[in-house]
């Protein structure tokens, strides 16, 4: 504590031992000296205004001359600084501080106490193994992450950063020299050099992997926060998003992937993750034997119970009611990963289990459910296992309760095969939702009951994601009701909605007449699915004319004939922008 007295006791402040380190002027250390003073009597924090009043005349408000020496200390990182606001140092008027509360920053008091900040580095040797390599280089993230931190709290040319990044130059040497003493292969230095990764990438993996093993903060994930990593200023913040985007390196290259969640503004944001196989060989180095995962595609085929759907539709690509959209948008936040893992924390939910969620969309035919199903598969990148429910009955004459059961273990076999995670969506389920009959009177009541009760058993123990569709919500068996947490509603679209999704369906390279507007077809109310039919039927009547051109009359004298042939019945996906 030597230096520490030195500096308290000294009455010539530029004569104690660390003047030289502090590149302030001397009015700006006897503040510092102060500051320290109080800290020693238990005070951690001091009103600007008690400071200056302290150390300087009040007489003609001369003290406040010296505000602007007090946010230089803050902008050098000697002091942080106590807001109820948060305060961007390069944004902020000397005078705004005059009422604040600052306190003697870490890099100070480290001052302090060693006399130096500069890094203390054992000799330079060799590595002995892969997690002491891995130890420096998540050293180096935190020296990353606090430049980051400095740069969006200070000016960024301040002496904080320059600090910081002396340190980060000379733990990045020291990572070089002593790999290059390391005879033995050091597993993630051999990854970089195989997959020609350039610095910048090098830092977001193992900020990345140091999620990985951290295992609780996932701030790093996020691409605003991987890209402040990296980047010094806003233009470099531009450049440096093409290392996340879809053709880069990283992503195209199987490194890394990401999911898409929607955030509380309504926009995309994106989460990204080391994809397993890449995480795995990098954490179990001795695991030599690369394990080859089954893809979905190639079992598939060897049953004939599921379609396999890849999605290709954004949320973007559906129009649904705003009550619809929101309970939508509020389903996304409760099965982000983030909020998966505070609900493991807090013992709510096992950690295994991934995301767990039982869904019911309903609502009249062509109202887009199977297509938000899907829309929503793409935003979560899952692959979906679709069965058509309505074919149940007629697949499995007799045997219907032992193939209920035969569903979901093939779901279960599928997933545990491939090790991924599929959403199960089940079309048209009415049937196994129906309220059950209270008084069997034939043997097909009796089946069918049978049937239910092994789907509601099957509900009970799902686990992952499962959606079921259905046209009426009233029919639904209470019991089954229970065990969905959560139930959306398809509605009709209005008016605006159809002007909407007419733009969004009729062909955008097709020749139409002089003043063709959508808004009187708009008027019509059909919904998404009849106006995705009456287009496909419409196109298939101009395309054989000599002069194919499409004219209102067209589609009225279409929406007419399928209203004539009650097509209020026909089976459509949903809304598809094509």
């Amino acid at each position: 504590m030597k230096i520490l007295i030195d500096f308290l006791q000294a009455k010539e402040i530029e004569s104690s031992e660390i003047f030289a380190h502090l590149k302030c002027s001397v009015s700006e250390a006897l503040m510092l000296q102060y500051l320290a003073k109080q800290y020693m009597r238990g005070q951690d924090d001091v009103l600007v205004l008690d400071l200056l009043q302290d150390l300087y005349k009040k007489e003609k408000y001369e003290y406040l001359e010296h505000l602007g020496e007090l946010k230089n200390l803050l902008e050098l990182g000697w002091l942080h600084q106590q807001s109820f606001t948060p305060m961007k140092m390069s944004e902020v008027t000397p005078l705004e501080l005059l009422n604040t509360a600052v306190g003697l920053a870490p890099s100070f008091l480290k001052l302090l106490q060693d006399g130096t900040l500069e890094l203390d580095l054992p000799d330079i040797k060799p590595y002995a193994d892969h997690l002491e390599y891995l130890q420096d280089q998540f050293f180096r993230i935190e020296l990353y992450q606090k430049m980051s931190l400095i740069r969006q709290s200070v000016h960024e040319h301040s002496l904080g950063i320059d600090r910081v990044q002396n340190k980060l130059k000379l733990l990045e040497k020291r990572i070089e020299e002593r790999v290059a003493q390391t005879k033995e292969t050091l597993i993630l230095d051999k990854f970089f050099k195989q997959k020609k990764m350039q610095p910048k990438e090098q830092v977001i993996f193992i900020a990345l992997l140091r999620e990985e093993y951290s295992a609780t903060d996932t701030s790093l994930r996020d691409m605003n926060a991987l890209i402040d990593l990296i980047s010094l200023d806003e233009y470099e913040r531009i450049k440096n998003r093409s290392l996340l985007e879809e053709g880069s390196n990283l992503v195209s290259g199987g490194i890394i992937d990401y999911e898409e969640m929607l955030n509380p503004f309504g926009g995309i944001s994106r989460s990204f993750y080391i994809v397993d196989e890449v995480l795995q060989g990098i954490i179990h180095p001795q695991k030599n034997k690369k394990v080859r995962r089954l893809k979905l595609n190639a079992l598939i085929e060897e049953q004939d119970i599921f379609e396999l759907v890849e999605p290709t539709t954004a949320l973007s690509d559906v129009v649904l009611n705003k009550k619809t959209q929101t309970t939508l948008e509020n389903l996304m936040h409760q099965v982000d990963k983030e909020v998966i893992n505070r609900l493991v924390d807090w013992g709510i939910k096992d950690k295994k289990s991934g995301i767990d969620a039982r869904i019911i969309f309903y609502g009249a035919a062509g109202t887009g459910k199977t297509m938000t199903a899907y829309s929503l598969a793409k935003s979560l990148k899952r692959q979906v296992l679709a069965f058509d429910c309505s074919k149940i009955l007629s697949m499995y004459v007799g045997e219907s309760e032992k193939n209920v059961r035969k569903i979901f273990d093939t779901f279960y076999d599928l997933c545990e095969k491939t090790k991924s995670e599929p959403i199960l969506l089940l079309n048209e389920a009415d049937q196994f939702l129906s309220s059950r009959s209270s008084g069997i009177s034939s043997s097909a009541d009796q089946m069918h009951n049978q049937m239910q009760n092994i789907f509601l058993e099957q509900i009970e123990k799902f686990r992952g994601m499962l959606i079921a569709t259905t046209n009426l919500l009233e029919n639904i068996d209470k019991a089954f009701s229970r065990r969905f947490n959560y139930k959306i509603e398809f509605k009709k679209p209005d008016q605006t909605q159809r002007l909407e999704l007419w733009g969004k369906m009729l062909p955008k390279e097709a020749p139409y007449e002089e003043g063709f507007d959508a808004k009187e077809l708009a008027t019509y109310a059909l919904t998404g699915g009849q106006i995705h039919l009456i287009i496909k039927n419409t196109a298939y009547k101009v395309a054989v004319r000599e002069t194919p051109i499409f004219s209102i009359k067209d589609f009225v004298d279409e929406i007419s004939r399928e209203k004539d042939a009650s097509f209020d019945n026909e089976k459509s996906m949903g809304f598809l922008n094509k």
